[in-house]
Formats: structure tokens, sequence, C-alpha cells
């Protein structure tokens, strides 16, 4: 695995901990990687949303 510096506020460190005390996550790493995980799906599925908004234009448009 890699390691990568990355800068945060207080407060999101706080929330973060208090996830991980609640039993959430087993540690910053677990819980750092599945929010970036959750980003990755939601934008990719952002992206095909679009190219399917965009076929269905390009169809009723009738080009």
């Amino acid at each position: 695995m890699r390691t990568i510096p990355a800068k945060i506020t207080e407060r999101l460190e706080e929330e973060m901990e208090e996830i991980i005390k609640e039993g959430w996550y087993a540690n910053k790493s677990e819980f750092i990687r599945d929010a970036i995980r959750q980003m990755i799906r939601k934008l990719n599925a952002e992206k095909l949303e679009k190219a399917i908004k965009e076929d269905i234009e390009w169809g009723l448009r009738g080009e």
C-alpha cells in the first residue's frame, strides 16, 4: 500500500474519530480508504448518468 499525505481540518478529524469510536471503522486508514472508494463510485455513476443523458438527447434530436 501507498501512503498519501493529506491535511484535514480539526473538525473533520474529530468527526472521523467519533465515527471510529462508535465502531463503524477500525481505524483512520480504513475510514479514509472507504471514503475514497465511495467518492470514486459516486463520480463514476455521475459520469455514466451524464453519458446516458447525452445519448438520450442525441436520440431525441434524431441525429
